[in-house]
């Protein structure tokens, strides 16, 4: 839930607002909700999320 305000975040696909609070934090309004928006399916997502844990074990993050 957004800091000070109460309700649904516009534009972010029910259920991927998780996604969108956490990528918000490193990176603009914009860019966190065409990453949580991305991938109609959760086959789609899911292998978007196991390529993100291969970029980020790849720079020792």
């Amino acid at each position: 839930m957004p800091k000070g305000k109460g309700g649904r975040i516009r534009g972010i696909v029910a259920g991927r607002r998780n996604v969108y609070e956490a990528l918000r934090a490193r990176m603009g309004k914009t860019g966190a909700a065409k990453i949580a928006n991305a991938g109609k399916t959760h086959a789609d997502r899911s292998r978007m999320a196991r390529k993100a844990a291969r970029t980020r074990k790849a720079k020792g993050k």
